[in-house]
């Protein structure tokens, strides 16, 4: 009887860790950041009031749910202080929060940016949170802090603030940290906290994408994206195994795998079809003392308030012609596009339009899918790099922040205006199946889990499910 006991409880066991590894979206954009889950069969239907499990109020962020088990986690920005936060999935009742002790705030954009933008990370047991302005802290499932691993203070490109996530390899845990000086990868041990390597990335510039790995002739490899290189590294070692020139300036986006390839998209603006402006015709505009220089109260009002930092490059408060000749320069020095990357790190193809600003790019059953600003839609053969469709309009115009995310046979992709829009994977054109508007700011990706869809608004967090 003994013996029937303890099989039965090992079955049990075994049954239940298989649950909560099906059930799951551990980390941004789910399996190795691919926005795919195979086993998911989300609701075609849904948005507010339809389809509608829970809703339920959250802080500010921009990090996107991430969901073991029976919980979800989530970054926030809640009265100066940066907190990470556990909901039940049931019902999306607060769990616990915990605050991370940072003692200054980055810089980060008022409008477009959040100092709680990284997406948690967890393999049922850690659950790994990441904040520009604090570093990296660990907590089990209910809360109890594992370690800290402090960091500097992130310094990002033209003040933009962090938008890489944390991912997981093993008991590897991986960070972009490609900042304004002293770009680099680093690798810290899952438990306990420890640095394991950290690689120097000289011959890039800032970035905002996350790590995927992906099994390369036999070895694991880091692969992230930075502004002009796409580079890969062995995972034990940190060290450069390939690299891809040809990238844009600034780079946002993840790259993703599929059908033994590896497949980055990305666009910078100032370069083809969108130009910066001369400092000669910002100057008519907004150079009211005619001293051939732009303060930042001179941008009151203008499309230039926002990005003022950005644009001063040598950082001494104003901007000048030669702000403007160091912009133009750097951003000569990349280009926009989607490419299809073998596994000995060269470009088997190349396409130049309908490319994404920050959303990453889809792989997704032989195909690949991006989406751009302006809501439209482009999917392309993943081998070949043939051209299925190209900048088809979804009918949802605006920004897109979110990356596309898909399942049974749906893609899902939510403008940052706050349209969500459903469509059919595959065919000529991308089929339309549902339509919602929620009437607030979505810059996070939905996580898709079993048979429900997670959602967060700019004040909200739901739960879909038929």
């Amino acid at each position: 009887m003994n013996a029937f006991i303890r099989s039965a409880a090992l079955l049990i066991a075994a049954c239940t860790v298989t649950l909560a590894a099906d059930s799951s979206w551990s980390q941004f954009r789910g399996p190795n950041c691919s926005g795919v889950s195979d086993t998911a069969h989300p609701p075609t239907v849904f948005g507010p009031g339809k389809n509608e499990l829970w809703k339920v109020a959250v802080p500010g962020g921009s990090s996107s749910p991430v969901v073991w088990g029976d919980r979800i986690f989530l970054t926030a920005f809640a009265e100066g202080k940066l907190e990470i936060h556990c909901y039940a999935r049931k019902d999306g009742k607060l769990l616990w929060k915990r605050i991370a002790p940072a003692e200054k705030l980055e810089e980060f954009h008022v409008t477009e940016g959040n100092p709680a933008a990284s997406s948690c990370a967890t393999d049922g047991k850690q659950v790994v949170s990441y904040f520009g302005s604090y570093g990296l802290i660990c907590h089990d499932l209910n809360g109890k802090e594992l370690w800290k691993h402090p960091l500097a203070i992130a310094e990002t490109s033209g003040g933009f603030g962090t938008g890489n996530s944390p991912t997981l390899a093993g008991n590897v845990v991986l960070l972009n940290r490609d900042m304004l000086k002293g770009c680099s990868l680093l690798a810290v041990d899952l438990q306990t906290g420890k640095k394991l390597w950290e690689t120097p990335r000289p011959d890039v510039g800032p970035s905002f994408g996350s790590t995927m790995v992906w099994k390369n002739k036999g070895k694991d490899e880091v692969v992230m994206s930075g502004s002009l290189k796409l580079k890969a590294y062995d995972l034990k070692t940190g060290k450069e195994t390939w690299s891809v020139a040809g990238l844009p300036s600034f780079t946002c986006t993840t790259a993703v795998e599929g059908d033994g390839m590896i497949f980055f998209a990305g666009w910078s603006p100032g370069k083809g079809d969108s130009q910066m402006p001369t400092f000669a015709q910002m100057a008519e505009q907004m150079d009211k003392n005619k001293d051939n220089a732009i303060t930042p109260d001179e941008t009151k009002g203008t499309w230039l308030e926002t990005f003022f930092r950005a644009q001063d490059i040598d950082g001494n408060g104003k901007l000048t012609a030669e702000d403007a000749d160091a912009m133009k320069a750097m951003m000569a020095k990349g280009e926009n596009v989607l490419i299809g990357v073998t596994p000995d790190g060269k470009i088997a193809w190349k396409q130049t339009r309908g490319l994404p600003y920050v959303p990453s790019p889809l792989y997704y059953q032989g195909k690949v899918y991006i989406v751009k600003d302006g809501g439209m839609a482009s999917c392309y053969e993943a081998k070949t790099g043939k051209l299925v469709y190209q900048q088809e309009r979804l009918n949802a115009v605006g920004n897109y922040y979110a990356s596309p995310v898909a399942a049974d046979g749906k893609i899902i992709v939510a403008s940052l205006d706050g349209k969500v829009t459903v469509f059919a994977a595959g065919g000529d054109i991308p089929k339309v199946l549902h339509q919602a508007e929620f009437k607030e700011r979505i810059a996070a990706t939905p996580a898709l889990v079993d048979k429900q869809v997670y959602l967060r608004t700019a004040s909200a967090l739901y739960a879909f499910g038929e």
